[in-house]
């Protein structure tokens, strides 16, 4: 590209706006021009731009379609080096000499990418559909900034799905699994009380993801399997998640999920009656209230709760965090199923159920910004429980302690006062009504402090 300088008057040039208005008789004379002379000392001077290494192209081909447009064949021609999957290099460009795949891990391509545009080589990237739906868009753009990066995208597996089903695509939450063992994404987007539109493969498919949502209690959502879509070998399943969870997919899908009924929650102030509990293994409501206010729990928080009995706790977490996740760790497994169908119960999709003792388990967990420990702390054990939750706590996060026993409590204060965290410590001594003759009466339930510290800064 050329710059451009800024017009400049020369000496003896009247301005437009000086020179003298035309009279009637003018109205059709055409306005004089500068001599010659004065217009070639330039009015105008450009000058030559720094000249800018061609920009890496990523060009989206439509899933299904190995068809090039008329453009997208110049762009090929005009390419130094083609960069592709396997399936689409040997689509587009079988004989294609000057090739990169792509493969995972990405960081090596990107960095060879880079390296070819540095080398003022053209670099073409082709990828379906998209490039920046869950593409290597993206990831370009990120490492070598917008300003190199050129996208020029096709319709995007979104679209084809949601034109199948006439489904404005706007209203769609959307989260690729691909390469995923982790369902968080997925567990999160359950609450959404909208369509999900998921990207799946071989090991997320859809009759795994329709198994994993049920035994969560997810139960609101009808499927939409796509496979192969956009090629002459698409098929289409419409079917419950029930039917999903027995059936057998390949790993080319595309899965949509709309809801037919209202989204299920868990919320605060549970009934301890609607809990499967082993041993009436229940939190009471007024300390898990407590609790979880000085928690502080934010929806995008991981919490932790250790000890977590029947799960209430957990719960209620849950009802917080709903974009996040909550992990109950319980180490005696009828506890641990209790967790489960109570989980299924709620449809807390969030909740994950972890069998195993603290600390030892700790290391397997993803890192928390929240942690509730609801007892069980006592001696040196109780002291490296403490040790590994805070080591794994983030600058700023919070942990509380339910503590019925008096050691309890000095143990936890003694603990965070050696750390230098603040503490909070709050008595809860409530009563509850209950049958006595023809009336009611107030029945205390055992005290407990909460103890709550935060890490600093």
């Amino acid at each position: 590209m050329r710059g451009v300088k800024t017009q400049a008057m020369l000496p003896g040039m009247t301005p437009m706006s000086a020179r003298p208005a035309k009279g009637k008789d003018q109205a059709e004379k055409p306005d004089e021009w500068p001599p010659i002379s004065e217009m070639l000392q330039s009015l105008v001077v450009f000058e030559s731009a720094t000249q800018k290494s061609a920009p890496v192209t990523v060009m989206g081909i439509a899933s299904g379609c190995v068809d090039l447009t008329l453009q997208q064949r110049a762009l090929l021609n005009e390419a130094d080096v083609l960069c592709a999957g396997h399936a689409l290099l040997a689509a587009i460009a079988p004989e294609a000499e000057n090739t990169l795949q792509l493969v995972c891990p990405l960081d090596p391509v990107l960095a060879r990418i880079e390296q070819l545009h540095a080398a003022g080589k053209r670099v073409l990237v082709a990828a379906d559909g998209d490039p920046l739906f869950f593409g290597i868009g993206a990831s370009l753009v990120r490492r070598l900034g917008a300003d190199v990066v050129r996208i020029l995208p096709a319709v995007s597996c979104l679209q084809l799905a949601c034109a199948r089903l006439g489904l404005p695509s706007h209203n769609v939450v959307c989260l690729s699994l691909h390469g995923r063992d982790d369902m968080a994404p997925l567990n999160a987007a359950t609450g959404a009380d909208a369509p999900l539109f998921v990207l799946t493969d071989g090991h997320t498919r859809p009759d795994a993801l329709a198994r994993h949502l049920l035994d969560r209690g997810v139960d609101w959502f009808f499927a939409h399997i796509f496979e192969n879509l956009n090629t002459p070998d698409e098929t289409a399943t419409h079917v419950s998640l029930d039917k999903a969870a027995g059936m057998h997919f390949g790993p080319a899908c595309t899965l949509v999920l709309t809801p037919v009924g209202k989204a299920r929650r868990p919320c605060l102030g549970l009934n301890a009656q609607d809990l499967a509990a082993e041993s009436s293994l229940v939190t009471k409501a007024p300390v898990r209230a407590a609790a979880l206010a000085l928690l502080r729990i934010e929806p995008a928080h991981a919490v932790w709760d250790l000890g977590s009995g029947s799960g209430a706790m957990a719960l209620e977490a849950a009802a917080l965090a709903h974009q996040g996740r909550v992990t109950a760790v319980e180490k005696k497994p009828e506890r641990a199923v209790c967790i489960e169908e109570n989980r299924r119960r709620f449809g807390a999709a969030t909740v994950d159920v972890h069998l195993g003792e603290a600390p030892q388990c700790l290391a397997a967990l993803p890192d928390p910004q929240r942690v509730f420990i609801g007892g069980g702390l006592s001696g040196e054990q109780g002291r490296d429980i403490l040790h590994h939750a805070s080591l794994r706590l983030p600058p700023g996060g919070r942990i509380a302690v339910n503590c019925a026993l008096l050691n309890t409590l000095h143990l936890c204060r003694d603990f965070f006062d050696s750390l230098g965290w603040p503490v909070v410590i709050v008595s809860i001594q409530a009563a509850e009504a209950r049958p006595l003759g023809s009336d009611v009466h107030l029945a205390a339930l055992n005290p407990v402090f909460v103890l709550a510290a935060q890490k600093p800064a």
